[in-house]
């Protein structure tokens, strides 16, 4: 059986950086395309899903400008059409949270060829 033993009677103290984490970063990235104006994100992991994510916003007619290391801004004000394209939806499964938005957008979502 594991067990932890704590000893010393010290406090802990101090300070940790927390990483980015894709199941809340993933809905943000989607929500992004709803405002009026730039978003930006920070702490975003740097992961595939995130990037197919990013692709796709910019197939939408999105600007997705790269900020640093770990922070994106999207201005989804460009978004012309609600069509997703299959082959970056097939990439990623978190490609249905565009159907949120772009239903609200548009009246309807459609996978583009």
């Amino acid at each position: 059986m594991n067990q932890y033993r704590i000893e010393g009677g010290h406090p802990l103290k101090g300070r940790i950086r927390v990483s980015g984490n894709k199941n809340a970063a993933l809905p943000c990235i989607a929500a992004a395309l709803l405002a009026e104006e730039p978003v930006t994100l920070r702490n975003v992991p740097e992961i595939e899903d995130v990037f197919v994510m990013l692709d796709i916003c910019r197939a939408l007619g999105a600007g997705v400008e790269r900020l640093g290391a770990d922070a994106w801004t999207i201005d989804g004000r460009g978004v012309g059409q609600p069509e997703v394209p299959v082959g970056l939806a097939a990439r990623v499964r978190a490609s249905i949270l565009f159907a949120g938005p772009l239903l609200a957008r548009f009246g309807k979502v459609t996978l583009a060829t």
